[in-house]
């Protein structure tokens, strides 16, 4: 479903992603990690084609991203939800108007459809009564909750996820990352999480993807990577 073919891409000269290429299958959840400020989030960034490479392409079911543009482009886009780190959300609305948000803009759904859709997916994510609080007034984690009812409200196939449990203490941590497991048995979406939760996520992903100078050092499964002899790989569990 998703192809990344020789991806490069610089600023100012620095390298950041220098020849990334990989596959991901329909329904796959996919972990991305590597260092801070390793090129995680500009990968992301490009698979939802908010950037465009320097070289290389990105494919999403036969279509490459580099050269689709106008309605096109927001079509494919459409297809997607992204989960950003900080959740996003708007905050001069509530979190049944920020949830609602896409729905408006992207269906002729009527106003009592949008309602029960909505209602539904604050429900899934453990928000029931509290779809008239503003973002200031709820939690981190109710904040990253709010934000992935967003994100899957239009039922998207593929989900990114950037640090989804960024700032959160750790049992929160945890349940955001259940709840995304979750989410994902039920819709089958095609799943990225960039994320620094090393070996917490690996019980809700099919493949880890490391990212190490710029280049793909590591495509394997969880547990291949636990028992991995690469030094580099060893030093980032703590081995």
């Amino acid at each position: 479903m998703i192809a990344v073919q020789g991806l490069q891409k610089s600023f100012d000269g620095h390298i950041v992603l220098n020849g990334i290429s990989f596959e991901i299958s329909k329904g796959e959840v996919v972990a991305l990690i590597g260092g801070s400020g390793g090129g995680k989030s500009v990968l992301l960034k490009h698979l939802a084609g908010l950037m465009q490479p320097d070289r290389g392409k990105v494919i999403i079911d036969g279509v490459d991203l580099g050269k689709v543009r106008g309605a096109d482009l927001r079509r494919l886009r459409d297809r997607l939800g992204f989960l950003f780190q900080g959740g996003a959300l708007f905050d001069s609305m509530t979190v049944y108007e920020n949830v609602a948000f896409p729905l408006r803009e992207k269906t002729k759904m009527t106003e009592k459809e949008i309602r029960a859709k909505v209602m539904k997916e604050l429900e899934l994510v453990g928000l029931k009564g509290a779809e008239e609080k503003y973002p200031s007034q709820i939690s981190g984690g109710m904040v990253k909750r709010a934000a992935l009812a967003r994100s899957l409200v239009l039922d998207p196939e593929i989900m990114l996820f950037d640090e989804p449990t960024t700032g959160l203490d750790p049992v929160i941590g945890q349940s955001i990352l259940e709840l995304i497991d979750s989410c994902h048995k039920r819709v089958s979406f095609t799943g990225i999480i960039v994320t620094h939760e090393i070996p917490r996520i690996f019980p809700f992903v099919d493949r880890v993807l490391m990212i190490y100078e710029g280049k793909l050092r590591v495509d394997a499964a969880p547990d291949e990577m636990m028992r991995s002899e690469d030094p580099v790989v060893k030093a980032f569990l703590g081995k």
